[in-house]
């Protein structure tokens, strides 16, 4: 979906506080690129104005009376298909963010987030991309590891031969990389997304994507998320 060529991008907001709903509401409106068609304060009545509406992006708290914005990701999704869904929540649990990132969601931000850092979420759901927010990132990147580690104790100590162990000498894993991929890893495993970080460095958002994608490749790994999660485990401080 191309969202330069169909600005505005359709919003519909669901929360239950009802304060909460109606600033992000105003806010969003004063943005341009959007166009809020309507808001909800629960699943039930989410997936009536889903249906109804079939909006671009959907806005989703987690803590809904009756049935949890996670819960309800299938059926809504289902309602409105190629509608992408941003959970907007203050839950920072691990399980809710597995679970939400793999019934569909196309990012998962929390409350505590800028007005721009969601704006710029809702033009990456359009794009394709995924966002998420830093202590979100921080979340997954800290199961992964764990997860990692567990398996990497299971099985390193019969890898390798003890002779080998002893004369290995590991290599810089980032040495690979530029010193531009190198700033820009940091910055991604921050929870960062493509318009910070080119703001940040000063360079284009066009640039930040091929430093992204190169590192990606060179590191063989799969994804922001993946590469959030390598570079905690590497215990490596932001470049300087």
């Amino acid at each position: 979906m191309n969202s330069e060529r169909q600005l505005p991008i359709r919003v519909v907001v669901v929360d239950d506080h009802t304060l909460f709903r109606r600033g992000l509401v105003t806010l969003l409106a004063a943005d341009g690129r959007f166009e809020v068609v309507a808001e909800a304060g629960d699943a039930g009545e989410a997936q009536g104005v889903v249906e109804r509406m079939r909006p671009d992006v959907l806005l989703l708290d987690n803590h809904l009376p009756g049935v949890s914005g996670v819960d309800a990701l299938p059926a809504l999704l289902s309602a409105a298909p190629g509608m992408r869904v941003l959970m907007l929540t203050m839950s920072e649990d691990h399980a809710d963010i597995v679970a939400a990132l793999s019934r569909g969601a196309a990012g998962y931000l929390l409350k505590t987030a800028e007005i721009d850092e969601l704006g710029d979420a809702i033009v990456s759901a359009i794009s394709g991309s995924a966002s998420l927010s830093a202590p979100v990132a921080l979340k997954l990147a800290a199961g992964a590891i764990a997860t990692a580690q567990m398996a990497v104790s299971a099985t390193e100590v019969h890898a390798t031969p003890p002779s080998a162990r002893d004369r290995a000498v590991p290599a810089d894993p980032l040495a690979q990389l530029s010193a531009r991929e190198r700033e820009t890893l940091a910055l991604v495993a921050e929870g960062c997304s493509n318009k910070l970080i080119a703001r940040q460095l000063g360079i284009a958002e066009a640039t930040v994507k091929i430093h992204v994608q190169n590192l990606l490749r060179k590191l063989g790994l799969e994804s922001r998320v993946h590469a959030a999660a390598w570079y905690a485990r590497l215990g490596t401080s932001k470049p300087q």
